[in-house]
């Protein structure tokens, strides 16, 4: 039995994502809760709220025992970026790109 969460949009870059998602990918949803709460990063808040979504999931819609679940897979990949620009010199314009990305978590026994 497996349970997923997605979160789509996320304002993070799939690379620091994917730093912070490599950590917890197979831990027991217990341990990979407190790696993420004690992690200094940006993306670890957010991929916490996104676990806990899973978990809560899970024993909601699939009557799973939190305890027996671990995180089977979790992965983050690019999304769209938002276009925006920065004023120059002589009336020119850089081209900034924020990056964003979507958080898929897969847990299950």
């Amino acid at each position: 039995m497996e349970t997923k969460a997605i979160l789509r949009g996320v304002r993070l870059s799939a690379q620091k994502g994917r730093l912070v998602a490599d950590q917890i990918r197979g831990l027991p949803v217990d341990k990979a809760l407190n790696v993420l709460a004690f992690s200094p990063k940006k993306g670890a808040v957010i991929i916490k709220k996104v676990l806990e979504s899973a978990i809560a999931n899970a024993e909601h819609n699939d009557g799973a025992d939190i305890d027996a679940l671990k995180v089977k897979r979790v992965f983050v990949e690019r999304g769209m970026f938002l276009k925006r620009f920065q004023a120059r010199a002589k009336g020119r314009g850089n081209r900034v790109l924020k990056h964003t990305c979507h958080i898929f978590i897969t847990v299950g026994d």
